[in-house]
């Protein structure tokens, strides 16, 4: 069959215009686009963008903005995802470091691959000082206070410490300081402070600590209470301490008579202090003490040793107004060191106050680092001013004495049956107050508590 010529020029003519518009179509390209300027910067958030204007004879498929800390990033760097196509785009830049210097580029993505808009650099906000107020100063006694503070600004970063700071010699107490260590974050702390001297004017201040910094609160200033004392029937003067509610003797017992003025028995022999059913005291003999000489020495220093009898008869055995401890009041003593920071290691749970009652000197060294005579820990050392000394004590049995240097015990008023009764002790290795229950015949120290 023929073809009209016409019909195969017009078949011709269309074949070849198709074949013209083919090899004329472009390839294309890498997006155009610039990015925006960087707003609304924060610690660790910033704003910026771009706009697509032009996607390259192809559909962009990605777009948003990458981001580092060095020139020129991309998006193998930080980047955001913000849609697909030309125009205008808003990114949220996150996860920044505050104080940082960063570059900013947007980016776009087509078939033909993905092009960067111009660069932009910003820095995130510094992380500042924190705000924090200094509480004012309570329960002011001779050796200790309570203060504490309110962060109420963490000036963008983390409190990692507060507290309050003192000094009596310094208007500007810091860190450097005697100081209190009250947790971390911000709000109301309180403060315990502790080993003050009596009639003393202290200068206390709260601090914090960020990244940027130890901020400081105003100074609040205020005395210590004076020294108080109280005389024995011998005329022994004895310095008053309180912890709580309480007010205790800072020093041992040393009368040597009943508060009617009878004597006391002493000089028993080692078969009568083991059976006497009445009371009697020693004094640790001197030939055992290093640095005391005399009998007198050792009963200025560390007291008497009274069997439990002394304790228990009707004649009085502490200055007037003043009576033995029960077993129920020295809990009450143990409990307020205990819930008010006096531990060791400043925790509010389990006994561990030993090193708070302890004597800054006179003690056994030990490899524990709570033991009560090491130097570890020096906030707590006596913390408490009860200043304990290890004056031993004189055993039940064959009247023979132990543990000078080592060990201080107390009485309590306290019987647990016929022949025993509570005691408190401390050891030189060891970080808690023990209750245990003894024999009444052991001789042993007595610190009395005010009625």
């Amino acid at each position: 069959m023929k073809v009209p010529l016409r019909i195969f020029v017009i078949t011709l003519l269309f074949a070849g215009s198709a074949l013209w518009l083919s090899s004329c179509k472009k390839d294309p390209v890498p997006p155009t686009l610039t990015t925006a300027a960087v707003s609304a910067i924060t610690l660790t958030t910033a704003t910026s963008g771009g706009n697509v204007t032009a996607d390259g004879g192809a559909e962009v498929t990605s777009r948003g903005v990458c981001w580092n800390t060095l020139e020129n990033p991309t998006v193998s760097n930080n980047k955001t995802s913000d849609g697909t196509g030309t125009g205008p785009f808003t990114s949220s830049l996150t996860g920044l470091t505050p104080g940082t210097p960063y570059f900013v580029r947007a980016y776009a993505t087509n078939e033909a691959g993905t092009t960067y808009g111009n660069q932009q650099s910003f820095t995130t906000s510094p992380v500042m000082l924190a705000t924090v107020t200094t509480a004012e100063i309570t329960s002011i006694t001779e050796t200790t206070a309570v203060s504490g503070g309110n962060i109420t600004d963490d000036g963008g970063g983390a409190i990692t410490a507060r507290g309050v700071c003192w000094s009596s010699s310094s208007q500007t107490p810091t860190v450097a300081d005697s100081k209190t260590e009250d947790g971390s974050g911000k709000g109301i702390f309180i403060s315990n402070i502790t080993g003050l001297e009596p009639g003393t004017t202290y200068n206390v201040r709260a601090y914090a600590v960020n990244s940027a910094g130890t901020q400081y609160g105003p100074v609040k200033s205020f005395p210590t209470e004076q020294v108080k004392t109280v005389t024995d029937i011998d005329g022994n003067v004895y310095n008053i301490i309180t912890i709580g509610d309480q007010q205790w003797l800072k020093e041992n017992l040393k009368t040597t008579r009943y508060r009617n003025e009878d004597p006391i028995p002493t000089n028993l022999n080692d078969n009568d202090w083991s059976n006497t059913l009445s009371g009697a005291y020693a004094i640790y003999p001197h030939e055992l003490i290093d640095v005391l000489n005399s009998e007198a020495g050792v009963l200025s220093v560390y007291g008497a040793l009274y069997n439990w009898y002394t304790v228990d008869d009707a004649r009085g055995l502490c200055p007037d107004g003043w009576h033995v401890p029960t077993d129920a009041e020295w809990t009450t003593m143990e409990n307020f060191l205990i819930s008010n920071g006096y531990n060791y290691d400043g925790t509010t749970g389990g006994n561990k106050i030993a090193k708070s009652l302890g004597s800054l000197s006179g003690w056994a060294s030990s490899p524990n680092v709570y033991a009560i005579g090491n130097t570890s820990y020096p906030e707590k050392r006596n913390a408490s001013g009860f200043t304990a000394l290890p004056g031993g004590y004189r055993w039940e049995t064959y009247g023979s004495f132990g543990n000078i240097y080592t060990q201080a015990r107390w009485w309590a008023s306290t019987e647990t049956n016929t022949y025993s009764a509570w005691q408190r002790f401390v050891s030189y290795g060891d970080y808690p107050c023990i209750r245990i229950d003894h024999d009444k015949n052991v001789g042993t120290s007595i610190r009395c508590l005010k009625d």
